[in-house]
């Protein structure tokens, strides 16, 4: 479906220079001279890379419709991570390369958006914020805290965050997954 710049809203998205991107601003502008033109904030599907950029009033754009499934993450061989529906039961493979970044926050028995452009899977997001146990950390010393200080841990996943100095191999932790940032000791 054709779309012009005066059908464009937050969140759609459009296909340009053979990219999908997803519309974060835009404005409409009308100079004392010259043709009206849109300015725009348009973050790409595939990598989040946000760029800026201009088109006339009225340049027309193919629209793409974006779909999220929850699936839920049931097990991983090494090569290939598998997902299962969670309203039909239906089993997804789905190469490690597509997976990327989002593995290290995957684990078994959660759930996780995928996002599809039509029959294309674009990108996996785990959870905001998931629990997972401190597989592996130095131990902290009595009067370290003082200054806030950091240390790696390991997780179950397989992922290293910072961690303050009390916590210890062992415990569960609320980690956010946009940024790998420690929450709390759950």
């Amino acid at each position: 479906m054709a779309i012009s710049t005066a059908d464009f809203k937050n969140g759609i998205c459009i296909e340009y220079n053979d990219k999908l991107w997803t519309i974060v601003e835009f404005q409409h502008v009308k100079p004392g001279k010259g043709g009206a033109f849109v300015r725009t904030k348009l973050r790409d599907v595939r990598t989040g890379r946000i760029v800026d950029n201009t088109f006339n009033s009225g340049t027309k754009f193919e629209q793409v419709r974006l779909e999220n499934k929850t699936m839920q993450y049931l097990y991983n061989d090494g090569g290939t991570f598998y997902f299962m529906d969670n309203d039909s039961y239906e089993q997804v493979e789905i190469e490690t390369a597509v997976v990327g970044g989002a593995a290290q926050w995957l684990k078994e028995n959660d759930d996780a958006i995928l996002l599809y452009a039509g029959d294309e899977l674009i990108s996996i997001e785990p959870q905001m914020f998931v629990e997972l146990e401190v597989s592996e950390t130095d131990p902290g010393f009595k009067g370290d805290t003082v200054q806030g200080g950091t240390k790696p841990a390991t997780l179950e996943t397989g992922a290293t965050i910072q961690v303050p100095m009390f916590i210890n191999t062992g415990d569960k932790l609320q980690v956010d997954t946009r940024d790998g940032r420690f929450i709390k000791r759950v």
